[in-house]
């Protein structure tokens, strides 16, 4: 009978060869998939996301949106608030005032590195909110009252 390599720990093998990446490479941003480590190290998905997790509870890495996995590193702070409050809070930053052109799905998903349907979802619940006017293909929407913030304790 073969011997056959025990999975315990092998997902802690795994972050730890992940942390030797991020630690190796300062302009690494993102962590590969976990279909890439699955390739990459012969491992199941299950095995991938354990090890993701260990980066997560020691603070290395963070999962966001679409499956994927972001470099978290020492010192660098990330805007954790909904992308709808980080859009609104461009009307107050950068002073615009009621009727003023607000930018377009593509330059935010740009700026904030999401995708366009993502950030139209957003500006849909601003509209809603009453904080933009207008929208839709091929028109400008414009900023129709400041964002009111909300308290949270």
């Amino acid at each position: 009978m073969a011997e056959q390599a025990s999975p315990r720990g092998t997902y802690l093998k795994i972050a730890d060869a992940l942390k030797a990446r991020i630690e190796a490479d300062p302009g690494m941003t993102e962590l590969p998939s976990a279909a890439d480590l699955v390739r990459d190290y012969k491992i199941s998905r299950g095995v991938a996301l354990r090890a993701f997790g260990v980066l997560q509870r020691d603070g290395v890495a963070e999962s966001v949106p679409g499956g994927r996995w972001r470099v978290v590193r020492a010192g660098e702070s990330a805007d954790r608030r909904p992308l709808d409050e980080r859009i609104a809070a461009i009307i107050t930053d950068e002073g615009l005032e009621a009727g003023a052109a607000f930018p377009s799905a593509s330059v935010l998903a740009a700026r904030f590195g999401v995708s366009r349907p993502t950030v139209t979802k957003a500006l849909d619940k601003l509209e809603a909110a009453g904080v933009l006017a207008g929208g839709g293909q091929g028109r400008v929407r414009t900023v129709r009252a400041a964002p009111i913030r909300e308290e949270r304790s």
